[in-house]
């Protein structure tokens, strides 16, 4: 293995989260693939997460440790991208881990179709199962799941491929009218990509929910992409992820950032059809959860701030012409709300 020229540059950021970590680091270590280098982006954390990174650095050299100031998870991310040496890209959060043949499988059925993305799905079984116990009040931290252990054989791995990715893509539970929608949510974890399609994409600073525009700015791309189903992504739950604990007027806030962004971008850059398509299953699904937020605000002063964030949207054009009735439902809501 090439030390400095890896195939793959997987970008871990991390923040506090020592009791997740080693779960997360072992998974690589004990990867089928490994050609790779982890790069590790300590954001600041007040726990022992930097001292257990310099142990498994130490240990292995394929680990690169970067050191900064806190700046969120955005900010990781680039920077942890700007360190990347591999041919292909792979984002892991330092709460989650991978199965152990993620790599063999993405890398070879990714260079079989000649692709620019590989997909692949998140274990939603074990997902339920974990956050169930995290509720009941279990330890969660050294739970492993049973499809961790599943040996496949990669030449027998069954997917698909497409030029037109975005079509297939929903943010919806139910995309109707969605040929084989490959994937709800907008997950940069549940990919493999060339580095040439990811590398002058930053995810925007400052933000949570930051995957969904750094997600929709992929799509357009129009990237040639293959498709698997396999379970391959082990997403924990975690109460103190940035997500989880974040106020809820900062969220509205963020995912107001992210629809200005995508809705400018796609205005500008994506076809009629494209655009009318991202909007109906993507744009207003966002919108909705804005104002399924708006209703968990407890004091006047946010929520003054909250109308004025949601009138700026309005007055950008970004929710006219609602596409479905649920969406024609919300809008009628939002006019109440900013009246």
């Amino acid at each position: 293995m090439q030390k400095n020229k890896p195939v793959i540059s997987i970008i871990i950021p991390v923040y506090n989260v020592a009791q997740f970590l080693p779960r997360c680091l072992d998974s690589l270590i004990k990867q089928t693939f490994t050609d790779w280098q982890a790069i590790c982006v300590n954001d600041g954390s007040t726990d022992s997460s930097a001292a257990i990174l310099a142990e498994y650095a130490a240990r292995d050299a394929r680990f690169t440790i970067i050191n900064k100031k806190n700046g969120g998870i955005s900010d990781a991310r680039n920077v942890g991208m700007q360190h990347v040496n591999g041919d292909y890209v792979m984002f892991v959060d330092s709460d989650d881990f991978i199965h152990p043949q993620t790599l063999e499988i993405m890398h070879y059925i990714a260079g079989h179709e000649s692709a620019e993305m590989a997909l692949f799905r998140f274990d939603e079984a074990f997902h339920k199962f974990a956050r169930k116990m995290m509720r009941a009040g279990h330890d969660i931290t050294k739970l492993l799941p049973p499809k961790r252990n599943i040996v496949y054989d990669k030449t027998r791995v069954r997917f698909w491929e497409t030029g037109n990715i975005l079509m297939h893509c929903t943010e919806r539970n139910r995309g109707f009218g969605v040929r084989r929608p490959v994937r709800r949510h907008c997950f940069p974890v549940l990919g493999l990509y060339r580095r040439e399609l990811v590398e002058n994409t930053p995810f925007i600073n400052g933000i949570i929910m930051e995957d969904f525009p750094w997600w929709s700015t992929i799509l357009l791309r129009r990237p040639r992409t293959v498709i698997t189903k396999l379970p391959l992504y082990f997403y924990m739950p975690n109460a103190a992820s940035v997500l989880n604990s974040s106020k809820v007027l900062r969220m509205i806030e963020s995912l107001a950032v992210g629809l200005t962004y995508v809705y400018d971008l796609y205005s500008e850059k994506a076809s009629a059809i494209e655009f009318e398509y991202y909007k109906r299953e993507f744009l207003w699904s966002f919108i909705i959860i804005i104002m399924r937020k708006v209703r968990e605000l407890d004091n006047s002063k946010d929520i003054i701030a909250a109308k004025k964030i949601i009138r700026k949207l309005y007055g950008h054009g970004i929710m006219d012409n609602p596409p479905s009735t649920r969406a024609r439902r919300y809008w009628r809501r939002i006019q109440n709300f900013i009246a």
